[in-house]
């Protein structure tokens, strides 16, 4: 689950690992921690949609013997967090309705002005230059900004959490303390809202009459500031690569705004930026696409593979019109919930028309070859995306 052909071509390896061992591949993760990677869509629907079977506690798993407390990856994984992840049953019902219910408070029209606001300070910082890093500048810094209005966090803030994110998800040396800083922010924002409530998600997680302890609202709310963020930054990053670089996007790069959302559909489709979750755990021994499956054996859930599965994409160069069949979003009661499905869309679609309106000659300024992806076995998205383009004045306030 690391290397440069998975970093660089991932939909080859994908390919190749389906050749080699069917829909249901082995896989060591770092430490040689051995797991399953579903790689079939209709496996993937069966593993997602069978919680009973397939569960999401990750006490379950058989390897956490052989996990060292200062292992990367255990911030995304995880055990015995109070969180809305590794809940199941009733009260992980309970908790996604929390959540959506919050994550509903928040208006559309709204949130929309305020991406767009945050999209215009953050063009205006670069646009008078002629060129600039889109994901670094741009991509990696509106969606949190957002974020960062309805959750609560006052918007200085925002710097810190992105670089804490970043580590985290990407699952390398920095991502154990990426994941505290995240958990001191999220903690002393509760505090503060407990004094002080406003009208955001944490107000109105932490007013919830369900019961729910401050350390199980701290958790969710990690929880969707990492689910929101870094998804949703290299969607407008991914959806920006594919209007510059392949001929099948130019269309909806010079046609702007019009063509915006059929792009950024088709992109979960071929270059989807949740590409792996972790995961699912077997509950008693069974059979998976012919592989015997283990009670406590981990499955991860490879969305991008299942997007590229040939029994689904017969003809995987052809757009795909509009279908959105894909799973991006999981599937399932441990799916993205629907608000924030919504939320991630305003915010990417309105980043990349803004900067579309803002820069309407925006181009590469390298060879296609010469991006590089972020290494990360979860999510795929650049580390750069150079581009040049004619300056504009700065709108200013």
């Amino acid at each position: 689950m690391s290397g440069p052909h998975f970093q660089t071509e991932p939909t080859r390896v994908y390919r190749e690992m389906r050749r080699d061992h069917g829909a249901v591949a082995p896989v060591v993760l770092d430490g040689d921690i051995p797991a399953w990677l579903v790689l079939g869509y209709r496996e993937l629907h069966q593993v997602t949609g069978d919680p009973a079977l397939f569960s999401r506690d990750s006490d379950l798993w058989n390897q956490w013997d052989a996990i060292p407390d200062d292992w990367p990856l255990r911030p995304m994984i995880g055990r015995k967090q109070p969180s809305i992840l590794y809940t199941v049953g009733a009260r992980h019902r309970e908790r996604a309705a929390m959540i959506s219910d919050a994550l509903e408070s928040a208006d559309p029209f709204t949130l929309r002005r305020h991406a767009e606001q945050f999209a215009d300070e953050l063009i205006d910082g670069f646009c008078a230059e002629g060129r600039t890093d889109i994901i670094g500048r741009y991509a990696m810094l509106l969606p949190v900004r957002v974020l960062a209005k309805i959750y609560g966090f006052p918007d200085e803030q925002g710097p810190g959490l992105v670089t804490a994110l970043n580590d985290m998800i990407d699952g390398r040396e920095r991502a154990l303390e990426g994941a505290r800083h995240l958990a001191t922010s999220m903690r002393a924002l509760l505090e503060a809202k407990g004094a002080e409530p406003g009208h955001d998600a944490a107000s109105m997680m932490l007013a919830n009459t369900a019961g729910f302890t401050a350390e199980e609202v701290a958790e969710d709310l990690m929880v969707m500031m990492a689910a929101g963020h870094q998804p949703t930054a290299d969607w407008i990053g991914n959806s920006l690569r594919l209007m510059l670089t392949d001929d099948r996007f130019a269309a909806s790069l010079s046609a702007g705004r019009h063509s915006v959302a059929e792009a950024m559909n088709e992109v979960l489709w071929e270059d989807t930026p949740t590409q792996n979750v972790a995961g699912r755990w077997a509950t008693r021994d069974t059979r998976l696409a012919d592989r015997r499956i283990q009670a406590g054996d981990m499955l991860l859930l490879g969305l991008a593979a299942a997007n590229y599965d040939p029994q689904i994409r017969t003809d995987g160069s052809a757009l795909t019109g509009g279908n959105s069949a894909f799973f991006s979003f999981g599937h399932g009661e441990h799916r993205c919930p629907f608000p924030a499905q919504e939320i991630a869309e305003v915010v990417a679609r309105t980043g990349i028309e803004v900067l579309l309106d803002r820069l309407p000659d925006i181009d590469l300024a390298v060879p296609a070859e010469a991006l590089t992806p972020r290494p990360s076995p979860w999510l795929r998205g650049l580390t750069e995306l150079p581009v040049t383009f004619t300056p504009t004045p700065v709108l200013g306030p």
